[in-house]
């Protein structure tokens, strides 16, 4: 029958860059991304809550949509020189920091995920050792939009 079937999920079919002062960089699929890919959190809960001493509660809705992007290279990646760079830069300046837009989307399952005012996080940390690893880059999205698709049926 046509239309039906389970979708199916690769990481093929991730795009993500980040573009500011310094560049744009791919980080999804071709980036040397690491088995572990790319991690998108929110930093705050959406609702905060009180409770009175008779056990009565309020909600507070926390209009904050700041997220952390979690990009995991392989440690041989040639993409961390090309974030490497653009971290140095920004950190020269406040005129720098915080320009950077964030885009992700998943053509097979419809996942879009759109962040503006983008800064570093940290510089990541970088392991010798025996085997290769990878490298943890963080970036603090002022404000995203996340929508999860419903994924793509076959035809």
């Amino acid at each position: 029958m046509q239309g039906q079937g389970t979708p199916v999920y690769s990481f093929l079919d991730t795009y993500a860059s980040i573009t500011g002062p310094g560049g744009s960089v791919q980080l999804a699929s071709g980036s040397g991304a690491a088995e572990e890919g790319i991690t998108i959190e929110p930093i705050e809960d959406n609702v905060a809550t009180q409770y009175g001493a008779d056990g009565s509660w309020a909600h507070s809705l926390n209009p904050v949509k700041a997220y952390r992007v979690t990009c995991r290279l392989l440690k041989t990646s040639p993409t961390n020189a090309l974030l490497d760079s653009m971290y140095a830069l920004q950190k020269t300046s406040s005129l720098l920091t915080g320009q950077n837009k964030f885009n992700l989307n998943n053509v097979s399952s419809g996942d879009v995920f759109t962040g503006q005012g983008g800064a570093f996080g940290k510089h990541p940390a970088n392991s010798y050792a025996k085997v290769a690893g990878m490298i943890d880059w963080e970036f603090i999205v002022g404000s995203g939009d996340w929508m999860l698709g419903g994924g793509l049926l076959p035809v």
